[in-house]
């Protein structure tokens, strides 16, 4: 099966300019240069190809991919499932690349500060910036706030990238990352003064030689000053370069980025793009090891599936069917636990008339059983809930493209939500399906506790399902099992749609869609009332909806529902289906396959990077050209011939113009936004290499409705706020038309104190300021994340756009000081088969005046690890780790944690046999030999031969020394 994802990437050209900035990695270029999502995503499949690598080494398997080949997702995915003995993700793991690209893309869209960019030889700053959002990227995988997570660490990715670009590292001959960037607990040093001189002038457009002789050869540190406005800068220094640096223009001439091929420096652009990848892995691997691996494989995507959330009406009026959903939802879990398809983590809401909660949230399917079962019927305080408020909780605490079932069989009460109902299915492509059971009629003993919805609840309830993709299900206690079915359907593993029609007026109509090869599983679902279907095959056979079981697949009804499964044989073609209604319906159809689309909202900016974009939280323009960027992994195997806008319930198309911006990469430009709500179509052609037949034709759509907007609303927020500390956000409302005042709404998901303006006018020019302030309790818990959204409506129009950020509640990390590793004993008594012995080691960990360590784990080898705790005679406490191996297994790496992610590591590897050191104190060693002992990357020990050495005190054995030391045992053993 071709594994393929497809991202669409809306970039508004219609957007506002930003102040731009200097420029840096490419975010996209129609060169051989490589851009920071190119090395981002490198990085990424590098490291975790090394991950795997280690892992089946560490468990005994064969893994033969080397390191250096061409990676692609679909190769080291299938890789790592093999060392980890289970089907790991390609779809999220693509997605976790894809979310963490767009967040590094984001910050020249953003952050405009020399130090973000490592600008203006600002490198205390800029280390900073890394060691606070590296803080920030463990404290949220330590909560399970993973989106939050790959945010932060896109942010990071990008300063770190823009060093080897921007500074002159690569120009010293550098040949490793500079690893003090992320060791916060190194000196910054050999930083050139503000009075020192680093660059003369280029000769002409060369600047192969601009950068200072003696700066070369002092390995002195510098990078590039930029400004958009002045040319002004201190006198000698190197300018960063380019158009957009008036500085270059200032003696000394010129520049020294590497930001692609054509830059000034653009002759090492290859080196230092290199450089940058090799620093990425270098972060990711700290954070592995602060993390441990099963953390690291659902940062990487690699073991995310999606998130299962149930709302659940728990009135009396549903006691019947409370008992009976509750074994339904059991049954759910119970048939996907343990496999692929096991969902990463389970929600639970439930409420009544008086009130709702609390929200539950476990990666553990047994205790969320527990909750499901102590589930029971409670009296509504009022038949009327606020139903819609506890959706819109739900969709806000749970990650995107969620599955959320929602159980009830009462009106809402808050309908003036549906609209931010509305733009947070957008954000968070999340889909919601409705479970509704009170079109039945009651008993004569329930009678008293009925609820019944009106056409216009129902009608509600259909369109916010819609809006989503998924589907609204009439229950009934002899249908649940019949329910059942579709309810698996929703939440099935690699879920796509090939198609998704609404019609509101009743006439006859024909669709066609294309099955291809890559698909299982098809389904097709019509939803309506009185309506007549037939089904065709790419051969010709056809099959009325009035046959149950006939030659194309089985149908089932479920109230309104019709699905169709189809027959597994022969589906490969185009398909038609014939519809004839006397009211409105919904066509369906959906499958399994590797082969999705993705699609995300961003916007341009010109400046200092050329062109580059950043995610919008907001709905577009209405009326303004846009521009789709596509991004393909697996691109070998598929073609895209066409991206359409396809109107949600109407046959209107927008066409895009598709341009190739690289193998995988496509620039679509689409001529206008259209005014009624869209989906995002793709269609192609698809590879199959394993059985060499011609290409097969290929279909996606979005399951997601989105729509414009005659306005928009932007913030510039920042990623993190501290608990206890008002945080001022300012957004700007921005409008096509004159004048206007504007409803504003703001709100979080974690009831966190919020003030905002009730309204603001346009004014002449369509623009208005607002600020919004944003305070977390001073007792919430550092990792926390929240949503915050500002929402803006027009009363005359009704016409609403929204802007939805998610920040990370973090305290102030004090602590960047790595606990530290000390050897008190190796005994290794090894005989050449080494399967008959086994060698130990034990250590002390200490972490200082630091926050404490919390985990000692293996990062190396397959031997028994055992853990004590221990007073030290000066008060420090002591973590005694024994480590005992086979010596057929002579490596072993460990990696002690404190409370705030910082990492020391430990490793130690035995070469020769009978071996015994013991040092003790604060003795350092760095002798050279056959037997080698790592503490902190820092202390060596390699003695040969059946020796015992004993070194107490606070001594240094410098390296003469040890040889002296080692001539003379070898006289002594060998004579």
């Amino acid at each position: 099966m071709v594994s393929l994802v497809v991202v669409a990437l809306f970039l508004l050209q219609g957007a506002l300019l930003q102040p731009p900035q200097a420029a840096a990695f490419k975010i996209y270029t129609t060169d051989e240069s490589l851009t920071h999502h190119r090395i981002t995503e490198a990085a990424f499949l590098r490291k975790m190809a090394d991950v795997c690598r280690n892992v089946a080494t560490a468990r005994g398997k064969d893994f033969t991919l080397p390191i250096n080949s061409k990676l692609t997702a679909t190769i080291v995915q299938k890789a790592c499932s093999n060392a980890f003995s289970s089907l790991l993700k390609l779809s999220t793991f693509n997605l976790a690349i894809i979310q963490t690209s767009i967040s590094n893309a984001a910050v020249d869209r953003k952050q405009f500060s020399t130090a973000h960019h490592f600008d203006d030889e600002d490198f205390k700053n800029g280390r900073d910036l890394i060691t606070k959002g590296i803080a920030s990227v463990k404290v949220s995988i330590k909560k399970g706030n993973y989106l939050s997570a790959r945010s932060s660490l896109g942010a990071v990715c990008h300063t770190l990238q823009d060093f080897y670009s921007h500074s002159n590292w690569v120009e010293l001959g550098s040949t490793a990352p500079f690893s003090t960037l992320i060791k916060p607990e190194l000196p910054l040093s050999n930083i050139a003064g503000p009075n020192t001189k680093t660059c003369r002038n280029c000769v002409g457009e060369d600047c192969s030689d601009n950068i200072l002789p003696d700066v070369l050869q002092q390995k002195t540190l510098t990078s590039g000053y930029f400004s958009l406005i002045f040319s002004s800068k201190p006198a000698g220094k190197c300018s960063h370069g380019g158009f957009f640096d008036r500085t270059s223009s200032r003696e000394p001439t010129g520049g020294i980025n590497k930001d692609d091929i054509s830059s000034y420096h653009g002759f090492l652009h290859f080196r230092a793009a290199e450089m940058a990848i090799n620093a990425t892995m270098e972060l990711l691997e700290d954070i592995r090891l602060a993390t441990g691996d099963q953390a690291f494989l659902r940062l990487m995507g690699l073991t995310q599936s999606s998130v299962l959330a149930f709302v659940f009406d728990i009135t009396d009026s549903l006691s019947q069917y409370i008992e009976v959903f509750k074994k339904v939802c059991l049954s759910i879990i119970d048939s996907r636990k343990g496999t692929s398809e096991e969902p990463s983590e389970y929600v639970l809401v439930p409420f009544n008339g008086q009130g709702s909660g609390p929200l539950i949230r476990t990666a553990n399917a047994d205790t969320f059983k527990e909750y499901i079962n102590s589930l029971s019927a409670s009296v509504a305080g009022n038949f009327s809930d606020m139903f819609l408020s506890e959706l819109l909780l739900t969709l806000t605490r749970v990650p995107p493209s969620s599955d959320i079932f929602v159980l009830t069989d009462a009106s809402a009460k808050d309908t003036e939500l549906k609209s931010s109902v509305k733009a947070m299915i957008e954000s968070t492509k999340s889909t919601v399906n409705f479970l509704l059971t009170s079109s039945l009629l009651p008993s004569e003993e329930d009678a008293s506790l009925s609820r019944s919805l009106s056409l216009s609840d129902i009608q509600l309830y259909r369109d916010l399902a819609h809006v989503s993709g998924g589907q609204t299900i009439d229950v009934t206690n002899t249908t649940l099992s019949q329910a059942n079915a579709v309810i698996s359907d929703a939440i099935t593993a690699d879920l796509v749609t090939v198609l998704q029609v609404e019609r509101s007026s009743a006439k006859a109509e024909n669709f066609s869609f294309v099955l291809d090869p890559s698909l299982s599983n098809t389904t097709v679902y019509i939803t309506g009332d009185s309506l007549v279907f037939t089904l065709y095959s790419p051969t010709g056979v056809s099959q009325s909806g009035s046959v149950a079981d006939g030659p194309l697949g089985s149908i089932l009804t479920v109230g309104s529902i019709k699905r169709v499964k189809l027959n597994s044989d022969n589906q490969t073609g185009e398909w038609k289906i014939s519809i004839n209604a006397t009211s409105s319906y919904t066509l369906k159809v959906i499958g399994q396959s590797s082969v999705n689309v993705l699609f995300y909202f961003v916007e341009i900016v010109e400046g200092g990077h050329g062109d580059s974009w950043g995610q919008r939280f907001t709905r577009p323009f209405i009326g303004r050209n846009a521009t789709l960027f596509v991004s393909v992994t697996g691109g070998d195997s598929v073609t895209v011939t066409d991206v359409l806008l396809v109107e949600a319930s109407g046959s209107n198309v927008v066409n895009g113009t598709i341009k190739a911006l690289g193998a995988t990469d496509f620039l679509v430009n689409i001529d206008r936004i259209p005014e009624w709500p869209f989906v995002v179509q793709l269609k192609g052609l698809l590879n199959d290499s394993t059985t060499r037949s011609l290409p097969s034709r290929f279909q996606r759509q979005s399951p997601t409705q989105q729509q414009g907007s005659r306005f928009t609303i932007t913030a510039q927020p920042n990623s993190t706020i501290e608990p206890g500390t008002p945080f001022v956000l300012n957004f700007t409302l921005v409008t096509n038309a004159t004048g206007g005042s504007y409803t504003i709404r703001a709100r979080t998901d974690r009831s966190f104190s919020v003030s905002f303006p009730s309204s603001l006018n346009a004014g002449t020019e369509g623009s208005a300021q607002g600020t919004v302030t944003l305070t977390a309790p001073s007792n919430t818990e550092s990792g926390t994340d929240v949503t915050l959204t500002i929402e803006a409506e027009d009363p005359e129009s009704s016409d609403s756009n929204y802007v939805a950020l998610r920040f990370t509640v973090m305290t102030t990390v004090t602590d960047f000081s790595s606990p530290v590793c000390q050897v008190v004993s190796i005994k290794a008594d090894c005989p050449v088969e080494c399967s008959r012995a086994s060698w130990e080691l034990s250590t002390n960990l200490t972490d200082g005046n630091g926050t404490g360590i919390v985990g000692v784990s293996l990062s190396r080898g397959n031997g028994s690890l055992s853990l004590s705790n221990v007073m030290s005679a000066d008060g420090t406490n002591v973590t005694v780790a024994f480590y005992n191996a086979s010596c057929c297994s002579q490596e072993v790496e460990l990696v002690a944690v404190d409370r705030v992610g910082n990492v020391g590591t430990c490793f130690t590897s035995i070469k020769s046999p009978s071996t015994t050191v013991s040092p003790s104190g604060s003795t350092t060693v760095s002798p050279s030999g056959s037997t080698t002992v790592s503490l902190n990357g820092t202390t060596t020990v390699s003695l040969k031969g059946s020796t015992t050495v004993s070194l107490n005190g606070s001594y240094s054995v410098s390296f003469s020394m040890c040889v002296a030391l080692v001539g003379l045992l070898l006289s002594f053993l060998y004579g």
